[in-house]
């Protein structure tokens, strides 16, 4: 595998595989430059801190045992045997820069540990987009940074889910990437960079304007991976699914799993 030295989590809440009826050029061209699939599975139930939650620890709910409702109320336990991939990155690069920026507080509240040394911001999609873009600007030891853009999710609830209403968050959301991308490239960090474009669940399956079922519609996620190693327009391995994100982390940075955890490396997705 080629050298990769920093990975960036770009996470569109709510977005499912309704993406491809919405016009994204910053998305398209890290489906040209990378891998991708709209068939990978996410966690069940498909609400936003046990599809979180699972990309970010590796393990599907019935472990990490969050919810929407403890992690805006409580902090995720330092002893747990589910760490955090931040978790596991800090623990390998003592010094690294770490950053969370997330339009939905629970996520730096209750998700991510609050000893991790991770530099966490909570504000709105737009703000928040450029916030990051200047944190990647000024910290040339970034190693790993999570970004999570909830107008997507907001619109699907609003609107109904795959429809023009929140196809036009959508495209909002691909522009907000674009001023992150921007910035990866500006710094030169995009040659060694990964990029992780991922949404955490859909909607619409048995509600138009809900999720949280096991509905196609809700299960369904895209996932985009562009970076050293990972050939151009290709797919994503069979059987990605949301959990597997953090195997892939793990790997591109060059850091152990825990054995705890359940994700694993997608065979083929890098080409070595």
């Amino acid at each position: 595998m080629n050298h990769i030295e920093r990975v960036f989590i770009i996470g569109w809440d709510g977005a499912g595989t309704f993406v491809r009826n919405a016009d994204t050029p910053n998305l398209d061209r890290l489906m040209r430059d990378g891998a991708s699939g709209f068939d990978v599975q996410t966690a069940s139930p498909t609400i936003s801190a046990q599809c979180w939650g699972t990309l970010l620890h590796g393990v599907e709910p019935d472990k990490h045992l969050l919810t929407n409702e403890k992690v805006s109320s409580e902090t995720y336990p330092d002893d747990s045997p589910y760490p955090s991939v931040f978790r596991v990155v800090r623990d390998a690069y003592p010094d690294a820069g770490l950053a969370s920026f997330s339009a939905w507080y629970p996520i730096n509240h209750g998700i991510i540990e609050t000893t991790s040394g991770v530099h966490k911001v909570s504000m709105k999609d737009g703000d928040l987009a450029h916030a990051a873009a200047a944190y990647i600007r000024e910290h040339p030891d970034l190693k790993l940074m999570f970004v999570q853009l909830d107008l997507p999710d907001a619109a699907g609830h609003r609107y109904g889910y795959d429809t023009p209403g929140q196809h036009s968050a959508i495209e909002e959301t691909d522009a907000n990437m674009g001023v992150i991308l921007n910035a990866i490239e500006e710094v030169g960090m995009l040659g060694d960079g990964l990029i992780i474009a991922v949404t955490d669940h859909g909607g619409g399956g048995e509600h138009p304007t809900r999720h949280g079922s096991d509905h196609p519609l809700d299960k369904t996620i895209f996932w985009v991976a562009a970076g050293p190693g990972i050939e151009p327009g290709s797919a994503v391995p069979a059987g990605l699914t949301i959990a597997d994100t953090a195997a892939v982390v793990a790997r591109a940075l060059g850091v152990t799993a825990p054995p705890s955890w359940e994700a694993k490396l997608p065979q083929g997705l890098f080409a070595d």
